[in-house]
């Protein structure tokens, strides 16, 4: 076989990268995050941040090409796509694009250069990088949002005849790609114990919330939890959909442990009612999460969770029958103490039925409230400088399509805390912030959830279902302080007003019965709001109304406990709608070709002074 000249090739719009220069690989230090984006781990992606680029390393188990890309929807239509290889031991990396008939296009700009490129007899491996914002209306920008990954590979090269298909080696998967590198700490021997349930019959329904109780096995001295890990039973990861962790009162006792329940049921038993502190949170999709260097969840002392509850929320939409399920969670920790304790706020809005989106609409906006007046009142009694919030988890449900968190300071709002312009409902976790932001007296938090209802014909109602909806934030901070929820619930009385409602029965009960007018007589709140008959701009008019009412304030402490505001109302303040997304600067690939060009030319040079420079085979 010849051998491939020791330099750097553009050559009919592909780059051919020399093989002398890749000899040794690229190094693993630029490739912190990796990924298995297929269950036969045939194909693995690593990557890593350069500055205003990604760097991107995969390994995949063929020797045809391999195509990996970026996607809205997670499918082929209207994506950003690359495809490379290796072919008679020229390496080769082509940007592509499709349309919305998913039409595979060479796209005229190429933005994706390649640094790297090897095969043996088993694997490709290609090493590229890309611009975050390239200037190309055919590429897809890379943020902190949800990136939905496609990848399909084929025992082939893609040969002058063009594309073979891959078939079925293809796939999606969402990751993070911009999440922080974390600094992580070597676990393996440290100690840990499992939260787990044992055996739950998970029944043929399509949302059941399960509840178990715990007794936390370190007690009398002061250790920190350094990492927590999902342990989800195979098989069953789209079963489990999230789990929450609560801090329950410490006057409990052993005899709490005895067995599980269903969670909000009427039978439930009583202590569960006492377990209102989320001191971790996991949802679906979502890996382990690591503590920052200085900070850890603290417990073994009087102050800390002795007996937690342990909330999992099965999602069965098929109504399997025979599910047995064994998962939870497995707590790291150390007699290292860290210098914080970590604390979890939940903010948001209130799940209830006082939350509600109407059919049909291609866009809804909703506004959940960590009020001025909370955050004044608990700060100021517990932390007048403020607390440092380190990363976030945003979490809604089917309907969800985009969460913000605003944050406000004296009435002026800074960068955003957190978003997610992508939301997708089956990966949701904890997003490490870039730098720490510190919340102060006076600050305001609103969490902005985005819907869409296009494909529903009824009423969508904030609740527990995941056919329900939620809009809500886990903010992780330190220090900690007793503050646990700051959230809000709108007002109801002028969401029944502007269906035409003008008088329900007294004394009030839940649910609300009408008593006039006449079409809505004897009619509940949500059969009236179902009834009335939504149109697109009745939808519009009725998202401008509930955005402007007042708020009833949640605003709670450990133990039951509630800050003094606690069920007052407040005005929302008046923002910007909609919100102003920051403009981003965009790079334009031609000078990165040339500097690129003439980087690998003088590695490959140097490279080729030392010794013989082998194929690529």
């Amino acid at each position: 076989m010849r051998r491939p000249q020791p330099w750097a090739l553009v050559l009919g719009g592909l780059l051919y990268a020399c093989a002398g220069a890749c000899a040794a690989g690229p190094p693993a230090r630029s490739y912190p995050h990796s990924a298995v984006l297929d269950g036969a781990a045939a194909f693995r992606l690593r990557w890593g941040r350069r500055g205003s680029a990604l760097a991107f390393l995969l390994e995949v188990r063929t020797r045809g090409y391999v195509g990996f890309g970026l996607s809205a929807s997670g499918g082929m239509a209207s994506a950003d796509i690359v495809v490379g290889g290796v072919e008679r031991g020229q390496p080769y990396l082509q940007d592509y694009f499709t349309d919305e008939n998913r039409a595979l296009k060479k796209d005229p700009q190429q933005d994706y250069h390649l640094e790297y490129a090897m095969e043996n007899s088993t694997h490709t491996i290609l090493a590229f990088s890309r611009e975050l914002h390239t200037c190309d209306t055919n590429d897809k920008s890379i943020t902190e949002s949800t990136m939905r990954v496609i990848w399909a590979y084929h025992h082939k090269d893609m040969g002058e005849t063009g594309q073979n298909y891959h078939g079925s080696n293809r796939g999606t998967k969402s990751l993070r790609l911009l999440n922080p590198e974390k600094e992580e700490v070597l676990s393996a021997s440290l100690p840990y114990f499992d939260l787990t349930n044992k055996d739950v019959p998970v029944p043929d329904k399509d949302t059941t919330y399960w509840c178990q109780m715990f007794k936390i096995p370190v007690e009398h001295e002061k250790h920190h939890v350094t990492k927590v890990e999902p342990l989800i039973q195979k098989g069953h990861e789209n079963l489990v959909h999230h789990i929450l962790l609560y801090q329950c009162s410490s006057n409990l006792n052993d005899s709490v442990l005895d067995y599980g329940h269903e969670c909000y049921h009427p039978n439930m038993p009583d202590s569960f009612l006492t377990c209102e502190t989320v001191i971790f949170a996991w949802a679906i999709g979502g890996e382990g999460f690591t503590y920052p260097p200085h900070v850890g969840l603290s417990i073994g002392t009087a102050a800390d969770p002795l007996f937690v509850l342990m909330e999992v929320h099965y999602d069965n939409p098929s109504y399997t029958e025979g599910l047995i399920d064994n998962s939870g969670l497995r707590l790291i920790y150390t007699p290292v103490l860290r210098k914080y304790d970590a604390g979890v706020i939940e903010a948001g809005l209130w799940v209830s039925l006082f939350h509600n989106i109407p059919p049909g609409m291609p866009e809804f906006v909703s506004e959940g409230h960590c009020t001025l007046e909370c955050l004044e009142e608990a700060l100021g009694a517990e932390r007048p400088a403020g607390i440092h919030v380190f990363a976030v988890l945003l979490h809604a449900h089917l309907a969800g399509r985009a969460i913000r968190m605003r944050h406000f300071h004296n009435g002026e709002e800074q960068k955003l805390l957190a978003y997610d312009d992508e939301f997708d409902f089956n990966f949701q976790e904890f997003q490490y912030l870039t730098e720490e932001r510190t919340i102060l007296p006076g600050d305001n938090l609103i969490t902005e959830c985005h819907y869409s209802t296009v494909d529903r014909i009824r009423m969508t109602w904030g609740g527990l279902s995941t056919r329900n909806e939620m809009c809500l934030s886990y903010l992780l901070y330190y220090p900690r302080i007793n503050l646990t929820r700051c959230a809000s619930i709108p007002d109801i009385m002028e969401q029944l007003h502007f269906i035409g409602v003008k008088e329900i029965y007294r004394p009030v009960t839940w649910p609300f019965i009408i008593k006039s007018p006449k079409q809505y007589k004897n009619l509940s709140f949500m059969d009236a709001m179902n009834k009335f008959k939504w149109s697109r701009s009745e939808g519009v008019s009725y998202n401008e109304l509930v955005l402007k009412l007042p708020v009833n304030v949640r605003c709670s402490k450990t133990d039951n406990a509630e800050w003094s505001i606690q069920g007052m109302t407040a005005l929302p303040p008046e923002i910007e709608r909609p919100y102003k997304t920051e403009p981003v600067t965009c790079s334009s690939s031609s000078c990165l070709r040339c500097n690129l060009f003439l980087t690998l030319f003088v590695v490959c040079v140097t490279v080729s002074t030392i010794g013989n420079i082998g194929p690529f085979v």
